[in-house]
């Protein structure tokens, strides 16, 4: 088996002011990912979200890190429908967007040509991962109005042809996609674009949020994200972070239960992505530790 356990994102703040994940003078960002890479194999790039990602910083990752590490990354948010703050374009696509009173823009919003040198700059920037060999998924949350009808699948197809080449991972947070009547009809687009279906364990008691449907949809890569089972916070109004959303502490029975369905699901592909994205204090982490101890001999090793 190959199974790799990792968290979502290496320096939220709450995980760096517990002060109990990183030790003592390990402070700068390059120290910070080198004790992160010599505890885990893999890690979720959750900065590319907010903002585009810099080509530089990926070299400089791929330096840290030994030759087996892997990162996944986020997709940057306005290809994933979500409102964006026009302040966290770079400075050139502000100034050559067409003048608007709104703070936030839309995909659907945005002319043809500044979408296409969004997504050509995307791609170079994420470049130097995939040469070095340390890519793993692109990963696109879609926003939870993302829903299942012709739109939504136009975009979905959209996303996967201008990113072709790359393996991409789809988790969707509107609960149209895996109705009782949708799940079928959803995983068979996943499959024919080759898209891994993203397996999600979560909260599942509003319309942003999906079942857990543990089904493989690329031979190549499962993934699973594990964001916590704490109904009260996971639709949170103004909190002061954003990993508050996810504070929850799997118990060894929960991380047992789990740990037999991933072993199960890595059987059916050549590689198996756990990422922990309760990602509160060193939660995620102590969770990650824990699991990758029961996984034994199936879980790689940093």
């Amino acid at each position: 088996m190959n199974i790799r356990v990792g968290t979502a994102s290496w320096t939220d703040p709450t995980l760096i002011a517990s002060k109990r994940f990183y030790p003592p003078g390990c402070t700068s960002a390059e120290a910070r990912l080198r004790f992160y890479a010599s505890q885990f194999p893999l890690v979720e790039v959750d900065s590319s979200y907010y903002a585009m990602p810099n080509g530089s910083n990926s070299v400089l990752w791929t330096q840290r890190t030994p030759d087996h590490f892997v990162f996944n990354i986020k997709a940057f948010r306005l290809f994933t429908g979500h409102q964006t703050d026009r302040a966290k374009l770079p400075k050139d696509i502000q100034a050559a967007l067409p003048p608007s009173d709104k703070k936030n823009l839309y995909y659907k919003d945005t002319p043809g040509e500044i979408l296409r040198e969004l997504w050509r700059r995307y791609v170079e920037a994420i470049e130097p991962l995939r040469q070095a060999g340390k890519l793993g998924a692109v990963h696109f949350q879609f926003a939870p109005w993302l829903v299942n009808n012709e739109d939504g699948r136009a975009h979905v197809e959209h996303c996967a042809d201008v990113m072709e080449g790359f393996t991409l991972a789809v988790e969707f947070r509107h609960r149209s996609w895996f109705s009782e009547k949708a799940t079928a009809s959803t995983l068979a687009l996943e499959r024919e674009r080759g898209l891994v279906n993203v397996v999600v364990d979560e909260p599942n008691t509003s319309a942003n949020s999906i079942p857990a449907v543990w089904e493989v949809t690329n031979p190549k890569l499962a993934l699973i994200r594990l964001h916590g089972r704490n109904h009260e916070t996971w639709n949170i109004k103004d909190a002061s972070a954003a990993s508050s959303r996810f504070n929850y502490d799997y118990n060894e029975e929960e991380l047992a239960g789990l740990s037999s369905q991933i072993i199960n699901i890595s059987k059916a592909v050549e590689s198996t992505h756990v990422v922990f994205n309760n990602n509160w204090e060193d939660q995620g982490q102590r969770n990650a530790k824990t699991l990758m101890g029961m996984l034994g001999r199936g879980a790689l090793r940093p």
